[in-house]
This record gives C-alpha cells, sequence and structure tokens, in this order.
C-alpha cells in the first residue's frame, strides 16, 4: 500500500499504489508504463519516488527536485497528496530540460549536485524556499560550464563544522586507522560527534571507476556557486553518471547500455579524498559505457525496493 510517484520527462507527476505494479522476475520484460499510466505521446517516465504509507509521517517532509541545467526546487509533501488518475504538472520544464532527480528531505538536510564534469556543491535545503505552485522550475543551485550539466543530487545530513574542525577530524581519524596517538586539535567528543553525523559519498563514473568519499569533505556554502571537485577526471576521458549516500553494507548493481551488469558490494570499493579518480569498479569494453546504476541496500531495504 505504499504510495509510488512517477515524475515524467515533460514534467507530469503520477500516483499509483504498489499492489498495482506487475510484479516479475529479473528477466521478465514487464509491462509498458502506458499500459499503466495514461502517458502523452513522447512521454517517459524519469524518476520514481517512493512516499512513507503513513501519511501521519508526512509532517515536516519535502519533496526537492533538481534539474540537469542546474536548478533546485522544494514542495511540501502536502502538494502531493492527491493526484489525479490522469496526473498532474509537477515541476515546469523549458523545452530540452529534464528532471535529474526526486528526492525526501527535512530542514535539517542539505543538497549535494554532482555535475557530469566532476564537480559538486552542497547547501542547505532551508536556502530553497518551500514553492507554493508547481508550475516553476526553481531557483539556481549551481552554475554550470557551458558543456556540463547536473547528474546527481544526493540528500545528506546538515553539518555545522569549521574547515579547521573537518582537517583535524580526518587527522584524528587516519591517526586511529593506523594505530598511533592520535592529535589533540579536537576533542574525543567532538570526534564521535561528527562520526556519527559523517555520510559516505559513492561516485561513479561512465567508465566503470568509483570511489567512496566522506560528505565532511564538501563544505558548506550557498547554492548558486561553481561548487568544489568531486571527482580528478583528466587522466582519462570520463564523466561522472551518478553520486550518492552508501552504507557499508550496501551492495550496488551497475548496468551498461549493452545490458552487462554487475553486482559489487560497497566495502570493496576503496574510500578515497574528495577530489582522487578512483578504482575500476567494472570493466567496460571501447564501445560500452556505463548506463545505469542502481542502489541496493540491506537486505530488508532490497525487500522493500523489491515489493516498492
Amino acid at each position: 500500500h505504499t504510495p509510488v510517484l512517477f515524475f515524467s520527462n515533460i514534467g507530469k507527476v503520477y500516483r499509483l499504489k504498489v499492489w498495482k505494479l506487475p510484479e516479475g522476475g529479473p528477466t521478465t520484460r514487464g509491462r509498458p508504463m502506458v499500459n499503466l499510466l495514461p502517458l502523452g505521446e513522447g512521454e517517459v517516465i524519469s524518476n520514481v519516488l517512493t512516499l512513507p504509507e503513513d501519511e501521519a509521517e508526512w509532517g515536516g517532509l519535502s519533496v526537492v527536485f533538481a534539474t540537469a541545467k542546474g536548478y533546485a526546487r522544494r514542495n511540501s509533501m502536502d502538494a502531493f497528496a492527491n493526484v489525479p488518475s490522469n496526473g498532474k504538472i509537477a515541476m515546469k520544464l523549458p523545452e530540452g530540460v529534464s528532471i535529474v532527480n526526486v528526492r525526501i528531505a527535512t530542514e535539517s538536510d542539505d543538497f549535494l549536485l554532482t555535475t557530469s564534469l566532476g564537480k559538486a556543491i552542497r547547501f542547505p535545503t532551508t536556502d530553497v524556499r518551500v514553492f507554493k505552485g508547481r508550475d516553476s522550475t526553481g531557483v539556481r543551485g549551481i552554475k554550470l560550464a557551458p558543456e556540463d550539466k547536473v547528474v546527481s543530487m544526493a540528500v545528506i545530513r546538515h553539518v555545522n563544522a569549521s574547515s579547521d574542525e573537518r582537517t583535524a577530524y580526518f587527522k584524528m581519524r587516519r591517526a586511529l586507522s593506523e594505530d598511533e596517538t592520535p592529535n589533540h586539535d579536537i576533542s574525543q567528543e567532538r570526534y564521535n560527534e561528527l562520526s556519527e553525523l559523517e555520510d559516505w559519498i559513492l561516485i561513479i563514473t561512465s567508465g566503470g571507476f568509483g570511489k567512496r568519499s566522506s560528505a565532511h569533505e564538501y563544505r558548506v556554502s550557498g547554492r548558486g556557486g561553481q561548487g568544489v571537485a568531486a571527482a580528478n577526471l583528466d587522466r582519462r576521458d570520463d564523466t561522472v553518471v551518478a553520486a550518492f549516500t552508501v552504507h557499508e553494507e550496501d551492495q550496488i548493481m551497475l548496468a551498461t547500455s549493452t545490458g552487462q551488469s554487475i553486482r559489487c558490494p560497497v566495502s570493496g570499493i576503496s574510500l578515497q579524498g574528495r577530489s582522487s579518480s578512483g578504482v575500476t569498479v567494472l570493466t567496460l569494453k571501447m564501445v560500452k559505457k556505463l548506463f545505469q546504476l542502481h542502489i541496493l541496500l540491506t537486505q530488508k531495504i532490497v525487500m522493500s525496493l523489491m515489493m516498492a
């Protein structure tokens, strides 16, 4: 009975309950979405978002959007409580602009927008006002280079930490991991607090490379800037295709444009700095490019995703 929102390439949103979706195995072709939703000619589903089943949990939650052109928008969950059977406009999209991601966030979270050329910007969700209507494109989240575009939006927990605190935290963590005497530039209590709030960002490139880096390396700034380096792409002809939060026990599934896929544990992808180039996750032939990536969480959540 979980409600699922389906967002199309023209900015419309449709809503279905999970039990109305057909079940199938990994090799099942499935049913065309046009048989489930009243899609128009040339309209395709580009994003899917599951909502809490209990609407009493919706208080304080927002639906946040990011577009390929670097714009972000925030709406109250109530704006999507009632979606007619023929759908309704979720976001006004100029011609040639697409929605990159749709997520659920609170006012205690941050946006993390990542671009194909390896730039990223982090800013509080409160920097984006709650839009009452649904026909606007939002506000500028990141300033893009001429050939760049946003490829991912992650929602991460907001952390108030100065540059000196973050530097001291990384020094202490490195010392502890190497059984060395930790420095005293940060208290043990503050170190434990930052460790508890630490998110890990996984970045995957079209060439099959990946890396994990700490969200603490991405400083909180105001929206609309050019961002910081999220990956070193200078060593090869490569682009970023996805960036999102993961946990040590997670697994990911990568699929190429030719149908090749691989499933691997996140723990097998090394921890590296924000501006590093990553390691090989999937070996691709020259004609293949990484096309799509899905995250499989713990077994319990995997079952929920399969059901939803």
